[in-house]
């Protein structure tokens, strides 16, 4: 796979190879539909909770004799068909993780990588003195590749490239080493940086 690649002002120098390893895989939908599902699964926070019968506070006194009165049989004022009752069935907090094999995740990454043909764009590193929008603005029209959902993949975390492109409209931002196959299939156009591109080379060489 090629890709255009463009100055740290936007713009366009020439037109490189692809590391074969990352961009030139097969893609295997059934792998990148288990890891997609497993990230969404991760992603619950499992903090739901409703209390039952047992967690209700009220009396445990019967509300009224077992017989003789005509009515149905009853309780205490904690049962589920009381007004103020506990709830049947009730949720209680639960961990939906599930790990995901590192052969697993890196294959179904290699797989959205190569899904995204003339959708990767290599870019220099940027050296903005301090964070601006303007000016991540200007260097994304001048690449003219349009404002679809686009994902910046960075060598680090830098707060200033971040700020910069993270207030554009449809921009997202993420460390190279930690992208997730689920981003890289949620984004129109991915961009990278020369050092990030190293950089996955070196993490995802296996």
């Amino acid at each position: 796979m090629e890709a255009i690649k463009y100055s740290k002002i936007g713009e366009k120098i020439e037109e490189i190879k692809l590391p074969e390893n990352l961009f030139d895989a097969e893609v295997n939908e059934a792998v990148l539909h288990e890891v997609v599902t497993m990230y969404h699964r991760n992603q619950r926070q499992g903090t739901k909770s409703t209390k039952s019968r047992s967690d209700v506070k009220c009396s445990g006194r019967k509300l009224y004799r077992q017989k003789g009165t005509g009515r149905a049989r009853a309780g205490d004022a904690g049962s589920p068909t009381r007004v103020g009752g506990g709830v049947a069935f009730a949720h209680k907090p639960k961990n939906w993780t599930k790990k995901i094999p590192k052969k697993k995740k890196r294959l179904a990454l290699r797989s959205a990588l190569s899904s995204k043909n003339e959708h990767i764009f290599i870019v220099e590193d940027f050296d903005f003195e301090k964070a601006s929008t303007k000016q991540a603005n200007e260097i994304i029209k001048k690449m003219d590749i349009g404002f679809r959902k686009c994902l910046l993949l960075m060598p680090d975390n830098s707060s200033i490239v971040r700020k910069s492109f993270g207030n554009l409209k449809n921009f997202q931002t993420s460390r190279a080493q930690d992208v997730h196959p689920y981003l890289i299939l949620n984004s129109s156009d991915i961009i990278i940086t020369e050092n990030a591109l190293k950089m996955m080379e070196e993490t995802f060489h296996e």
